[in-house]
């Protein structure tokens, strides 16, 4: 397969804003409470919370193609934009889909290299980091055989149900 990464701007929005919800509800509105996930995903996923996260010039979302389909997408954060750790010296990945139909193409290994590549590329960055929820055993373990490794937890909340993310970490030295 033949993957190609472009950085997101603002004349995306609308379509980085249905990739984001589409691939987030398929992967997660299965395992949780249906009015508390319809409740998060009402209000984290607006076209202005989008446009905002868009307009951060510490975070930086990218589309995956195959050929010319868009398949995926990933988005990256630095110092302040960092939903946890905040260290200037790490780059957050926090959000790393694949739409569904293009699942098991290796999409997501290929995504994890590029964000790698991108992170390790910045001057005084020494990690990259992540969250993952505990109970996605599969992305658990997709990381590790990374070479990512807890470091941590947070709390993470789909409406009212308090969750625990794991923190993850891979170092590039």
């Amino acid at each position: 397969m033949e993957f190609k990464l472009r950085k997101c701007n603002l004349t995306d929005l609308d379509t980085l804003l249905w990739i984001a919800k589409e691939t987030f509800v398929s992967t997660f509105a299965k395992d949780n409470d249906p009015n508390e996930f319809q409740k998060y995903v009402k209000g984290a996923f607006t076209r202005g919370k989008l446009k905002k996260e868009l307009q951060n010039v510490a975070s930086q979302f990218y589309f995956v193609f195959e050929q010319d389909e868009l398949i995926g997408y990933l988005k990256l954060n630095q110092s302040k934009a960092q939903t946890d750790i905040n260290d200037k010296n790490s780059i957050e990945l926090e959000r790393i889909y694949v739409l569904e139909a293009h699942q098991g193409k290796k999409a997501g290994r290929w995504m994890l290299e590029k964000a790698i590549q991108l992170s390790k590329n910045q001057d005084g960055i020494y990690y990259l980091w992540l969250g993952v929820w505990e109970r996605n055993t599969k992305a658990i373990r997709f990381y590790e055989r990374n070479g990512f490794y807890k470091v941590g937890e947070h709390s993470f909340f789909i409406g009212k149900d308090e969750q625990t993310d794991w923190l993850m970490r891979l170092d590039f030295q």
